[in-house]
């Protein structure tokens, strides 16, 4: 069960678990925040923490808000765009042909049919990206399978706002946002490690921290790299 802590415009999520140690997170892209706590805690003792941590949450958020954001694509001629963590330019070139993209060294060709609008062009591009992760992501829960002993039903690819991933515990399948096909792909490994070890573990706890520390030592630092990467549009 959770309730509000109402700090003047700042509100924060508290939310009682069975864990050992406070979790206080600003998360991206919005800056909303959350603070996880032992079930007995007061909820004057938890505002009491939020208080003291105010100073910190502050600048988190304004980390946050300056964090770079792309501009709205147009997928437009030499527009840049990014891939596996690269930067690429994009081709555009009009044929009588089924729409399709091709990736040549460190540019993009995208090839629609004449007529065509922005929407469509999106659209192209956007299954071209699911591809890519379709391409990458079975294998990455496979290797990961076997070093966590656990089984995966299924993966989504789905538009996320707030979340590079989640997972459903009682279905036994994740959901990965498809704006990962920008970023590095060892950094997509770490959201992917990140959701599968939940089947292990539902929750934020110190147990799933344990287990994130044992099977991806520099998750902190992925973390923080994935999250100072520029955010969609």
């Amino acid at each position: 069960m959770s309730e509000e802590i109402v700090l003047g415009t700042l509100q924060i999520s508290l939310v009682r678990k069975a864990v050992k140690n406070v979790h206080l997170t600003v998360h991206p892209p919005d800056g909303r925040v959350t603070l996880v706590a032992p079930i007995s805690t007061r909820s004057e003792v938890a505002r009491a923490y939020a208080i003291s941590k105010l100073a910190w949450i502050r600048q988190q958020q304004k980390s946050l808000k300056a964090q770079a954001r792309e501009t709205p694509r147009k997928f437009q001629e030499r527009e840049s765009h990014e891939l596996w963590g690269r930067r690429h330019l994009m081709t555009v070139v009009e044929a009588n042909v089924k729409p399709f993209v091709k990736l040549d060294h460190k540019r993009i060709t995208l090839s629609m049919r004449p007529g065509h609008d922005l929407a469509k062009r999106a659209e192209v591009m956007h299954a071209w990206h699911k591809s890519l992760l379709h391409a990458l992501v079975p294998k990455l829960i496979a290797k990961w399978e076997l070093k966590l002993g656990v089984r995966v039903s299924g993966y989504f690819l789905q538009r996320m706002k707030t979340k590079w991933g989640s997972c459903n515990h009682q279905a036994g399948n994740i959901r990965l946002n498809t704006e990962l096909v920008k970023k590095p792909k060892d950094l997509v490994e770490y959201v992917v490690v990140h959701e599968m070890v939940h089947l292990l573990e539902p929750t934020h706890s110190d147990r799933f921290v344990a287990l994130l520390d044992q099977h991806w030592p520099q998750w902190r630092e992925a973390r923080k790299e994935l999250n100072a990467l520029p955010l969609g549009a």
